[in-house]
C-alpha cells in the first residue's frame, strides 16, 4: 500500500491505475479509523478496482471553539487497518499542500447547509465542500463513499456533486454501530464511562420514533417530541437539536409523506454527537 504526501504523487498513482483501465473507489476520511470507516473501505473495494483513502484533517470545517487541535490523530494505526482491508492508496497530505499560501477559493452550497448542523456550526458545510471538492479533482474517482451517520452531509455532497457536473457516483453506506446502538464516531473517544453510557440514548430514541413509524405515526411533532422527551429524560445529555426534515431538499414537514430524515446533534459533556434514522425509505438509507 502506498502512502501519499502530495497532490503530485496520489495524482501519479491514480493516472497509474487509469492507464491500466482499472476503475478508482475514494474513501475521504478525518483519519482514526473505527469500524465504520472500515466498512467504506471494504463497500470501496467491493465496487471497484483501486481503493484510494485520504486523511486529512480539515482546519475549513472546524469553528473556532470546536476541537481541531484535539481531534484524536494516529496515522501509523490508520495505515495499519488500511493495509488489513486491502486499500490501495492512502493520500495524507499537510494543512498547506491543502491550502498553500494564497488560498482563496470555497464553495458554497445553498439551501441544503442552513439548518441542521449548518445551523449549529456556521460554516462547516463551506469547510466539507471545499475539501471534497479538492480532493474529488485530485483523485478524480469513479466513485465516493460516505457514510449515513453524517447524513446531511451526503446530501450536500450529492447536491454539489449534481450542480457542478462531477463525474463520479456518491454512495451512501448504512451506519456501522457498537453492541448497543450508538453510531461509530472518532469521536466516541472523547466520553467519559458515564458518558458513554449515557449516550446509548440516542439509538433508542431512534428506534423508538422507527417503530412509532412503522405502527402508524405520521405527525411529524410526535415523532420529535417522543425522541426529544427520551433524550432529555437523560441527565447528561444536553440537545442541541432534533428535527425531521423532508428527502433530499431537508425542508421542515409537519406530515411525513415521503421519505424523511429524523436527524438529531446532542452534547454529553463537551462532545457532540450526531445520528439519525431515515423514515419512509425502502432500505432506511439516503
Amino acid at each position: 500500500m502506498l502512502v501519499c504526501h502530495t497532490i503530485k504523487e496520489i495524482r501519479d498513482f491514480v493516472h497509474q491505475a487509469r492507464s491500466r483501465g482499472l476503475s478508482v473507489g475514494f474513501v475521504p476520511t478525518m483519519g482514526y479509523f473505527h469500524e465504520g470507516h472500515l466498512t467504506l473501505m471494504r463497500r470501496a473495494k467491493e465496487a471497484c478496482d483501486v481503493v484510494v483513502v485520504s486523511i486529512f484533517v480539515n482546519p475549513l470545517q472546524f469553528g473556532p471553539r470546536e476541537d481541531y487541535d484535539r481531534y484524536p490523530r494516529d496515522l501509523d494505526r490508520d495505515v495499519s487497518l488500511a493495509r488489513e482491508v486491502g486499500v490501495d492508496a492512502i493520500f495524507h497530505p499537510s494543512v498547506e499542500e491543502m491550502y498553500p499560501p494564497g488560498f482563496a477559493t470555497y464553495v458554497d452550497v445553498e439551501g441544503l447547509t442552513e439548518c441542521l448542523c449548518g445551523l449549529s456550526r456556521p460554516g462547516h458545510f463551506r469547510g466539507v465542500a471545499t475539501v471534497v471538492t479538492k480532493l474529488f479533482n485530485i483523485v478524480r474517482p469513479d466513485r465516493a463513499f460516505f457514510g449515513q451517520k453524517d447524513a446531511q452531509q451526503a446530501l450536500v455532497i450529492r447536491r454539489m456533486v449534481e450542480d457542478l457536473n462531477m463525474d463520479l457516483e456518491i454512495v451512501t453506506v448504512p451506519t456501522v454501530r457498537e453492541d448497543d446502538g450508538l453510531a461509530m464516531s472518532s469521536r466516541n473517544v472523547y466520553l467519559s464511562p458515564e458518558e458513554r453510557r449515557a449516550a446509548a440514548v440516542l439509538p433508542r430514541s431512534l428506534e423508538a420514533a422507527r417503530r412509532a413509524y412503522e405502527a402508524g405515526e405520521r405527525d411529524a411533532d410526535r415523532l420529535v417530541e417522543l425522541v426529544r422527551s427520551m433524550i432529555a429524560a437523560e441527565p447528561r445529555a444536553e440537545i442541541d437539536y432534533v428535527e425531521l426534515r423532508s428527502v433530499p431538499d431537508l425542508q421542515p414537514v409537519s406530515r411525513l409523506e415521503g421519505p424523511a430524515l429524523l436527524a438529531l446533534a446532542v452534547r454529553f459533556g463537551s462532545t457532540r454527537l450526531i445520528d439519525n434514522v431515515v423514515l419512509g425509505s425502502p432500505d432506511g438509507v439516503l
